[in-house]
């Protein structure tokens, strides 16, 4: 049950993606996730150097045997990113998936990457980018709802829309993203046209998620309310977790504030630092809607198999359903 075109391309057990946080994704939580039966995603921006990326991608390598894949951004930085770089690494270590995100991905990088072996995706928030995606080659898209936690896009279309737009379109095998916490949003897309999901904010609610204690607590106390995007201002919203920081943020994009004042309070070394040290407000976090249905820190691999086995239990009970109609 639930044997997919993305567990085939991805050769997993669920289809299931953990999505690639910032400051998150470490080795140990990507090896968590892949060792559950989903596809854990290294973010390589963590990483400045290709020695640092080298030695974290042999580290998860170290720490599973099932396949993981490797995020590499796209979206503008302040920091340069040579993805030429970790391309190296993950044709020499033999990294099976890659996932980018941000603008189209380039065609010369894709056929590199493609060449070897390595499944390709990309991360959109418009059929139109979907299908730009598709036309460039890669093997499959994920489709961001405006529900999600981190980059939305301008557009604010809701998964419940996107979802089936994409899998109308697309030849190639599409997941879900935005808003998916339980069995019920995994199944909800998969009924959409959707092949797998890809998820995100559920797992900062497990215990191998490397955040602080406190900032978990927090996340548990929030509810569905308590998001809001901000950035719009920079042509980069992102759905943030609605804390004192974030407040700033849209504060100082009302005031018409400039660049460099709205990234003083929107830097990811902030980010960073709350991640560590637990001070819930002193930096933005991505955080989706789906933080209102979560209530509870488990292992990743409970997170992973509770949703498979919530939707499984819901078809059986449809199933019961219709058969007593019928009969």
């Amino acid at each position: 049950m639930f044997q997919t075109r993305v567990t085939q391309l991805l050769g997993i057990e669920y289809p299931i993606v953990g999505g690639c946080m910032m400051h998150i994704s470490t080795p140990e939580f990507v090896a968590a996730i892949s060792n559950a039966g989903a596809l854990g995603m290294l973010a390589s921006a963590m990483y400045e150097t290709q020695e640092e990326f080298w030695e974290a991608v042999r580290r998860v390598k170290s720490l599973t045997d099932k396949p993981f894949g490797v995020n590499l951004s796209l979206f503008p930085a302040l920091r340069p990113i040579d993805n030429e770089l970790y391309v190296e690494v993950i044709l020499e270590e033999g990294v099976p998936v890659v996932e980018t995100s941000g603008h189209r991905p380039p065609e010369d990088l894709l056929a590199r990457l493609k060449a070897a072996g390595v499944v390709t995706m990309h991360k959109c928030v418009s059929v139109r980018h979907a299908l730009s995606a598709q036309r460039a080659g890669v093997d499959l898209v994920t489709v961001f709802g405006s529900e999600g936690g981190g980059h939305i896009g301008e557009l604010g279309l809701s998964t419940l829309v996107l979802v089936p737009l994409a899998a109308d379109a697309l030849e190639i095998p599409v997941l879900a993203a935005g808003g998916i916490a339980d069995g019920r949003g995994f199944l909800a897309a998969l009924a959409l046209g959707a092949e797998g999901v890809t998820i995100g904010t559920r797992l900062l609610l497990t215990e191998e998620c490397p955040i602080h204690p406190d900032l978990k607590q927090a996340l548990i106390e929030a509810r569905e309310t308590d998001t809001l995007p901000i950035l719009g201002t920079l042509h980069n919203t992102l759905r943030a977790w609605r804390n004192e920081a974030a407040l700033k943020v849209a504060e100082l994009e009302q005031q018409g504030a400039d660049l460099w004042e709205i990234l003083s309070v929107a830097a990811g070394t902030n980010t960073r630092r709350m991640l560590e040290e637990g001070d819930v407000n002193g930096g933005v976090l991505a955080c989706s809607q789906g933080v209102g249905l979560m209530r509870e820190v488990k292992p990743v691999a409970e997170v992973i198999r509770g949703m498979v086995e919530e939707a499984r239990e819901i078809l059986r009970r449809w199933g019961g359903a219709t058969n007593g109609r019928t009969n």
